[in-house]
């Protein structure tokens, strides 16, 4: 057997030293984050992120620890030293893992920052948990923590899914898009991404998945709608959690970010979650109306049809659009009157505060809010933004108005949380 070089133990021990001091390098959160106090995220929240991290920190320092003793012991037996290169890489790519996780929060925590916009997105967190409170009582909800990025749509990385290095989630991350703020539709992304969340804690996609594919049986009418109904169920009931909580802004908020050429407004593919955003602002009408009778749904459907003509279309496109059309007044009822396991007895509709938010309603909160201001401070950050979307949708409340209004509620909730 060939004689192992020192050299061989030397490189691992110093390697694994080096890794570290660079573990040691990485300082909680709470030490290196600069914010106003307005503008941090909930307690709960950064105390779920910093214990994630350190218990993490804590047990790769331990593991490396003992493989340094191990190194130490192998050199006075000549143990092969590949096998230990083998356990060190391991090491390694844990600790990297680990530093892709302070990354996915630093991210988050950085634009804290960032002068207004770290208070609106304190408000932003208070709204995403007001989004959860139709909820509560059927699952724990997590902490909400928000962030603004680039880009045309929203998305999130739920609480207790699976991050880099397999630990799981202590809270829910919820990206939204920059050019959005601040105005009602940023409700509408918010909102949806939350519904994401409800519908996956509460097992709701699944179990309407399996109601979906009863109508698929073999001489069903029109099998093809009720499969792309299935396949874009899991956006379908976000849009609807958003809906429930948002009335017509959830619609408008939705139709600002599928506004796009034609081309993309029917791309009717089974491999893609989304629906085709003009099915999508379809399904989102017909629930509107369900939940809330009033004209202005026609009003929305008649305009994006006028934006989006079919009649050129290819003829099985064309089919495909009626079948699911005829089949929408089914697959709504459907939906709102589904009673998951989750809600004991209960509907999905019933779960909403749809009563809270019928457009008679919502008009009548604004008229009262323009002469009493302070009655809107009281309101849940739902409820508000229900408001502003339905005055708008009104023609009453101009954007740069509603603008104002709402900057000025989200430093109000960011000031009152902390």
């Amino acid at each position: 057997m060939l004689a192992v070089p020192k050299y061989a133990y030397e490189y691992l021990e110093n390697e694994s030293l080096s890794l570290l001091s660079r573990l040691k390098q990485l300082k909680p959160f709470s030490m290196t984050m600069p914010m106003v106090k307005g503008a941090s995220v909930s307690n709960e929240a950064l105390k779920s992120v910093i214990e994630l991290l350190e218990k993490g920190k804590k047990l790769l320092y331990a593991s490396m620890s003992k493989f340094i003793d191990k190194v130490n012991a192998s050199q006075k037996e000549h143990d092969d030293p590949a096998r230990l290169q083998t356990e060190f890489t391991i090491l390694k790519l844990r600790f990297n893992s680990i530093l892709d996780q302070l990354d996915i929060f630093a991210d988050v925590l950085s634009q804290r920052a960032e002068h207004e916009v770290g208070i609106w997105l304190c408000g932003l967190d208070v709204l995403a948990e007001d989004g959860l409170t139709p909820c509560k009582g059927y699952f724990d909800p997590p902490s909400m923590m928000v962030f603004l990025e680039r880009g045309h749509g929203a998305a999130i990385r739920r609480a207790r899914t699976r991050l880099p290095g397999g630990d799981l989630n202590p809270v829910a991350v919820i990206q939204i898009p920059r050019e959005r703020m601040v105005g009602s539709g940023i409700a509408s992304s918010l909102i949806h991404e939350v519904g994401h969340q409800v519908a996956e804690s509460m097992d709701i996609n699944k179990s309407l998945r399996t109601q979906l594919a009863l109508r698929q049986r073999p001489g069903s009418p029109n099998i093809d709608a009720w499969k792309h109904y299935e396949r874009w169920i899991s956006e379908i009931t976000a849009d609807y959690w958003a809906m429930g909580q948002l009335g017509i802004a959830a619609t408008l908020g939705l139709m600002g970010v599928v506004t796009l050429p034609k081309y993309f407004q029917f791309r009717l593919d089974l491999d893609d979650p989304h629906p085709a955003p003009y099915v999508r602002v379809q399904v989102n009408c017909a629930f509107g109306k369900a939940f809330f009778p009033h004209p202005q749904w026609d009003r929305i459907w008649n305009l994006w049809k006028l934006f989006y003509p079919v009649e050129d279309l290819p003829e099985d496109k064309q089919i495909l659009l009626e079948q699911l059309e005829e089949e929408l007044p089914d697959f709504v009822e459907l939906v709102n009157n589904h009673k998951p396991l989750s809600l004991n007895g209960r509907s999905l509709q019933d779960l909403l505060p749809v009563q809270q938010r019928q457009p008679a309603t919502l008009q009548q909160l604004y008229q009262q809010w323009k002469k009493q201001p302070l009655l809107m401070e009281k309101a849940a950050p739902t409820l508000v933004f229900a408001v502003m979307g339905q005055a708008k949708s009104d023609l009453v409340l101009q954007a740069d108005e509603e603008s104002q209004i709402l900057t000025q509620q989200l430093r109000n909730w960011a000031f009152n949380r902390n």
